[in-house]
């Protein structure tokens, strides 16, 4: 079941509901709480018991790859499953208590209104079979998932409904991003850059993580679906559809990719031993086949088994039938890069995570900026931002967090990826307010509500922690870890 939700989350239905509340309910450290003793029960929720058996098959649903398996007995990953299985199971006794039901019109409705089944732009009862046959799973089991995700949605909508939005909330949010901040900074390029890793570094490196340094290479057959050859006609035309659909349903029965090609006299090619960078062993270049459609076919989950791909307009029939991995040797230039760039960036966090605690405790306050700079050989620069576009120095993501640094205020500031980091200090700021009768004002509005909706429903959760007893059985836990 967990295959088919993956894959039915590109459907507006589900994208609407992935990442919206996950209930928080934080286990680490509490022990063996668990007072019954039974080997069988792994953990309870007020009276009612989760049993060893149901967390167990709910473990295998989730597909996990072999090396979280490995990892599973040495981290903490069967606790933090739990802990999200846990939430879930309070979330249905809060539905069940508010009333929430979803009846089978409403059921049907989302179903038929999903464009995931939609074939000429409307539903298709073939798609929708389809899509249950390659996801292994059956129409009830998936459509009380589908029941079971709109009472979700439902209850979280019913947390937030209602809500009318302070005006001085709305200028708050405005203020974020609309002001103009002069600063005092330093890049920490120099600083981060001082130190190159050292060869000893590197090699201790590798060996501890040479399973990961290795390339992939892919034997694959794949073959134009030729409309004159299966349906006699060279249009893409309602009778090609029909006999392209009849092949999808003789893969999904078992027919191979060999069986196939010979049916319908296709014309397969064949490429063997080829990387991600479309080259063979010998590093040549895989010629006449365009780099959108060999990206699609190699980036293919399955193996051994043929699928359809359309790619222009076109349709291929398509299999990846061998797979082999060759460790790269630790000169290897890419090799090389990938292991200074870790280490880099790991002496990036351990900077940082220094220059941080020597702000918190004062140790570097604005009065020191200038010897933090003398001693570090670094440069203090003034500068002002008027808006979060002006990114001639620093991006509109940094720019943010800079606008929410107060006055006098010392703070340091990186991007996502941590190639750029700054220490900024906050000089002075002028603010810009938002009028009622604004075009910007349903913009600011919308997100001040949900900001609002997202502290209501940590509200929410943190009542819900109070409200239900939850206890574990530590002893069981441990047990699950060691079976895998």
């Amino acid at each position: 079941m967990l295959t088919s939700i993956g894959k039915f989350s590109k459907s507006f239905f589900i994208k609407l509901l992935v990442g919206i509340i996950i209930l928080p309910f934080v286990f680490w450290g509490m022990g063996d709480v668990f007072r019954g003793g039974n080997q069988n029960i792994i953990a309870s929720i007020d009276s009612k018991k989760i049993s060893t058996q149901e967390f167990v098959e709910y473990l295998r649903r989730l597909n996990l790859d072999e090396s979280q398996i490995k990892s599973l007995p040495k981290s903490d990953l069967i606790e933090k499953i739990l802990s999200e299985y846990i939430g879930k199971k309070v979330m249905i006794l809060e539905i069940k208590k508010l009333g929430i039901t979803v009846n089978d019109n409403s059921l049907r409705n989302i179903i038929k209104n999903d464009t995931l089944f939609f074939k000429d732009k409307k539903f298709s009862r073939t798609e929708y079979e389809k899509f249950l046959i390659k996801s292994g799973v059956t129409a009830p089991l998936f459509e009380e998932n589908i029941a079971e995700q709109e009472k979700k949605r439902q209850f979280l909508s019913s947390l937030s409904s209602g809500i009318i939005i302070p005006e001085i909330l709305v200028n708050k949010e405005y203020r974020k991003e609309n002001q103009s901040k002069t600063i005092k900074y330093i890049d920490l390029e120099k600083y981060h850059s001082k130190n190159k890793p050292s060869d000893k570094d590197k090699k201790e490196l590798y060996e501890r993580n040479k399973n990961v340094f290795f390339t992939e290479f892919k034997s694959i057959h794949y073959a134009l679906i030729d409309p004159e050859k299966i349906s006699g006609s060279k249009e893409y035309d309602e009778t090609f559809f029909k006999k392209l659909d009849g092949i999808e349903n003789n893969i999904l029965d078992g027919q191979s990719y060999d069986e196939t090609v010979k049916t319908y006299n296709l014309e397969s090619i064949s490429l063997k031993k080829i990387n991600a960078k479309k080259e063979d062993e010998n590093k040549k270049k895989v010629a006449n086949l365009s780099d959108e459609l060999f990206k699609m076919i190699y980036n293919l989950k399955s193996s051994s088994a043929p699928e359809i791909v359309n790619m222009g307009n076109k349709y291929y029939l398509v299999e990846i039938f061998n797979v082999e991995k060759k460790t790269r040797l630790f000169n290897d230039p890419e090799v090389q890069e990938a292991l200074n760039a870790q280490l880099n960036f790991k002496k990036k966090i351990e900077n940082n995570t220094s220059i941080v605690k020597d702000i918190s405790l004062g140790v570097l306050s604005a009065e020191q900026l200038e010897k933090f700079a003398v001693e570090n050989e670094l440069e203090i620069k003034s500068y002002k931002i008027d808006n979060l576009k002006q990114n001639e120095i620093f991006s509109e993501g940094i720019i943010k967090r800079i606008f929410l640094t107060k006055d006098g205020q010392i703070d340091l500031i990186t991007n996502n990826t941590l190639t750029k980091s700054f220490l900024i200090l906050a000089i002075k700021t002028e603010y810009r307010d938002l009028k009622k009768d604004s075009n910007d004002y349903e913009k600011f509005e919308a997100k001040a509500r949900l900001n609002l909706i997202n502290k209501i429903y940590q509200t929410h959760d943190n009542n819900l922690n109070e409200k239900y007893k939850v206890e574990l059985n530590q002893k069981t836990i441990d047990r699950v870890k060691n079976s895998f």
